[in-house]
């Protein structure tokens, strides 16, 4: 938390979500929220979403009950793949609210997202929202406390506990007989190329 008693936002963008990155900035800063921003510091056309997302992912990895992240792109898709490769971390994209065409009555995905996931970084797309309707989403994705109910911190619990921990420990697991099997193939391979060479 913030000294003003709100959550710290860690806010990343690519050159596609530049311009409403630093809108939001000003916007949530007006509203007395503190806002570390982990660029880009700059529009530059063509740079890559997971140098500025990664930043993100890492801070709220470290900080998951602290600080909330946003990260800003074309779609949002990428860089909440980027965020969601860090422990702790829950990434939702967000590139508008689905309004059906018939009689049906949809939940809002932004509060659901809160309130059932508990994400913790919100992945806005540009090209898909205006300045407003992003606006809009992140207030709201900031004011809804997640429910807290058993069965949602049951599931987010095996999130890091089922997958990502066991995943992490059968990397670890199989590193050092990757480490082996690599020796083995270089020095196989620098007997054999020593066998043509002598012939």
């Amino acid at each position: 938390m913030s000294s003003s008693g709100k959550v710290k936002i860690v806010i990343g963008a690519d050159h596609a979500g530049f311009e409403l990155k630093q809108k939001l900035i000003t916007y949530l800063e007006g509203k007395g929220y503190e806002v570390a921003d982990k660029g880009a510091d700059a529009y530059v056309e063509g740079d890559d979403y997971p140098d500025f997302c990664a930043p993100v992912g890492r801070m709220i990895s470290n900080h998951p009950d602290e600080m909330k992240g946003i990260v800003i792109g074309g779609s949002g898709q990428g860089e909440a793949i980027v965020c969601n490769r860090f422990p702790n971390v829950r990434a939702t994209v967000f590139n508008g609210q689905y309004k059906p065409k018939d009689e049906r009555v949809v939940p809002e995905e932004i509060k659901l997202a809160r309130e059932h996931n508990d994400a913790n970084v919100l992945a806005l797309g540009a090209r898909f929202l205006t300045e407003e309707e992003a606006i809009s989403a992140t207030m709201l994705w900031l004011d809804t406390p997640f429910s807290g109910e058993e069965r949602h911190m049951r599931r987010i619990k095996k999130i890091e506990t089922s997958l990502v921990k066991k995943e992490g420990e059968e990397a670890q697991k199989s590193f050092p007989l990757m480490v082996i099997t690599g020796i083995i193939a270089s020095i196989t391979g620098s007997i054999i190329l020593k066998i043509i060479g002598f012939f």
